[in-house]
């Protein structure tokens, strides 16, 4: 069995106002860096075989305190990075909830595509797919992830048989931790949106 601990990047002053999608130069705030830097101490009791990010900034200046404290370098994996949201990448959320296309997202995502971007269901495939070809290659072992809250969404719903249309409902916060345990018979959720420390995190045995 391989334990998957997913974890959003940590807080920058675009969450919650805009869609930052792949623009560069968006970087982890004083909050967002104090998170990456408590991630260390979180995952203290848990052994780590391996770390892998989305190549965007706000992941990687998340993943670098617990990749430096592990002595493991960083993986770059681009299917992990966020949605391409096209034509709204920029946009202010505030401008955004006024379109009529707005109600598609929340209500029925499987149904839209970002004008210019990709729709979620292809972000789900990809994402899924770079998991998918992670987990191959640790079988056994406790892995690390960086990624976006919508990816982690799309990748947790996936895993948990919740259809793409209710992802939305799933509640994914700057620097959560959160767990899939990945079998041969199958895939458990484990945690989800935990802000805390995993001493009791279930480790499977080797």
């Amino acid at each position: 069995m391989t334990t998957l601990i997913l974890i959003r990047h940590g807080h920058t002053d675009w969450a919650d106002k805009k869609l930052a999608g792949w623009l560069p130069d968006v970087h982890l705030n004083d909050l967002g860096r104090k998170q990456a830097e408590e991630l260390p101490e979180r995952l203290a009791a848990i052994e780590i075989a391996a770390i892998y990010s989305s190549p965007l900034e706000r992941t990687l200046e998340t993943a670098q305190p617990l990749a430096k404290a592990r002595s493991l370098r960083i993986h770059k994996v681009v299917d992990l990075g966020e949605v391409k949201f096209g034509d709204w990448q920029g946009q202010t959320l505030k401008v955004l909830s006024n379109k009529k296309e707005w109600k598609i997202v929340q209500a029925a995502p499987s149904a839209f595509q970002f004008p210019g971007g990709e729709s979620f269901r292809e972000t789900q495939s990809r994402a899924v797919g770079a998991i998918e070809k992670i987990v191959a290659g640790h079988a056994k072992d406790t892995i690390v992830a960086f990624s976006h809250g919508d990816v982690i969404k799309l990748i947790a719903a996936y895993y948990s048989g919740i259809a793409l249309d209710n992802f939305q409902r799933l509640a994914v916060s700057p620097a959560s931790i959160n767990v899939i345990e990945l079998g041969p018979f199958g895939a458990r959720l484990g945690r989800l949106n935990d802000t805390g420390p995993l001493q009791n995190h279930h480790q499977p045995k080797k």
